[in-house]
């Protein structure tokens, strides 16, 4: 849904003028209300919670949502990530086959009477199948014979899947093995994962696919998808679910209606069916009770930053893709705009310049951003205006 035409263009001049005079250097503070009448939030019984709307980046929930917990089989989906990354490298491909080791088939096969694909001790897999053993049939042995054959062992493995996350931006994510087997020091949040999940459906859009195959079968042996809810009206296709003695139960799956892909992540649950309500309670949430808010179209100036030394004193700021917000339909007193940007900027000035960005906060908590970019060039000034710039910094800083 689109914001009113007079709302809109209210939002607009309110950043253009703060912006342009507001206190020196960090920039600044577009201070936005949104009045309408309050709702009251979404309760949930997860002890950690986050719901994120993909369209545009905006976190629309969250509860503990930096708390680490053991997080089970959704350690997974960063065993998953390490696999698509390799393909998307070209180091690998669907046909490469790993060797089946007795460490394999003892930890993660038959032997260990936990999920698994069944593989045959001694055979060789390719990586088509350990991929839909994974993710259809939370396979441990598929996790572990990849594991090993591409890293050497688990635990190189498990280093390669740290080094990956912190370049997610998974800040408080700690992979100990690629299975999440219990008894290990695999940690990780609900915002990692929502991150990780993103990453996965924006970076693999054809693999990701997979999450929605039915069944798979290997070694004769049919087993049908695992994943929570996927066939729900809720319209659910992925990701994964996970246990763990002391963390509960946790379910990270994403869905889409009408254009809005939304991801929930929930941890802490006391049994399956808790953590099926949790996770559909909060997609509910998120389509019911939000909607879609239109302010910038792509390339319109969205604020000016503060030139120094320039042929100019100010220079547009602007996005290259048109910037939306998911907004509550009600209660958006608690959401407010900034526009940050280090300033001022000394000139010349290079058009396409990535120099600031746009905020959207709930009360003090960050719900979304969106860069900004100078919107054309700006020459050195002549000497004249490089010393009224300078004579105005000296008696009464910027602004």
């Amino acid at each position: 849904m689109t914001m009113g035409l007079g709302i809109a263009n209210t939002m607009k001049a309110a950043v253009m003028h703060v912006v342009r005079w507001a206190s020196l250097a960090l920039a600044c503070v577009v201070l936005l209300a949104l009045p309408d009448t309050a709702n009251a939030a979404v309760e949930t019984k997860a002890e950690r919670a986050i719901l994120y709307d993909m369209t545009n980046g905006t976190v629309l929930f969250e509860k503990n949502a930096d708390a680490p917990f053991e997080p089970g089989s959704i350690a997974k989906l960063m065993t998953l990530e390490m696999i698509f990354e390799a393909l998307d490298e070209g180091s690998i491909t669907m046909e490469t086959a790993y060797p089946v080791s007795e460490h394999a088939w003892r930890t993660g096969g038959a032997p260990a009477r936990t999920t698994t694909m069944f593989a045959a001790l001694k055979s060789e897999v390719p990586v088509s199948a350990l991929i839909r053993g994974i993710i259809i049939q939370n396979a441990n042995d598929a996790c572990i014979i990849f594991a090993e054959g591409n890293a050497g062992s688990e635990a190189a493995f498990a280093r390669r899947m740290n080094d990956r996350a912190r370049e997610l931006g998974m800040t408080q994510s700690h992979f100990a093995n690629p299975t999440g087997l219990p008894g290990s020091a695999t940690r990780t949040s609900v915002r990692d994962i929502s991150i990780l999940a993103e990453h996965l459906i924006k970076g693999y859009p054809q693999l990701y696919k997979i999450f929605s195959e039915e069944a798979f079968t290997w070694n004769d042996i049919f087993q049908r998808n695992r994943i929570p809810l996927l066939e729900h009206s809720m319209g659910i296709d992925g990701l994964k679910d996970g246990f763990a003695e002391g963390a509960g139960h946790s379910f990270v799956s994403s869905t889409t209606q009408d254009s809005r892909r939304l991801i929930a992540v929930v941890s802490g649950l006391a049994d399956e069916d808790q953590r099926d309500a949790a996770v559909l309670s909060l997609l509910r949430y998120g389509y019911d009770d939000f909607q879609t808010v239109e302010l910038f179209n792509a390339n319109e100036t969205v604020a000016e930053a503060r030139v120094f030394g320039g042929s100019k004193g100010y220079v547009p700021l602007v996005s290259y893709v048109p910037i939306s917000m998911t907004l509550p339909s009600d209660g958006r007193e608690a959401y407010r705009m900034r526009v940050i940007y280090t300033g001022p900027i000394p000139a010349p000035v290079r058009k396409g310049l990535k120099i600031g960005e746009i905020r959207l906060f709930k009360d003090k908590t960050l719900v979304q951003t969106a860069p900004l970019f100078t919107a054309e060039a700006v020459g050195v000034g002549r000497l004249d205006q490089r010393a009224v710039d300078g004579v105005r910094e000296l008696l009464f800083g910027w602004w």
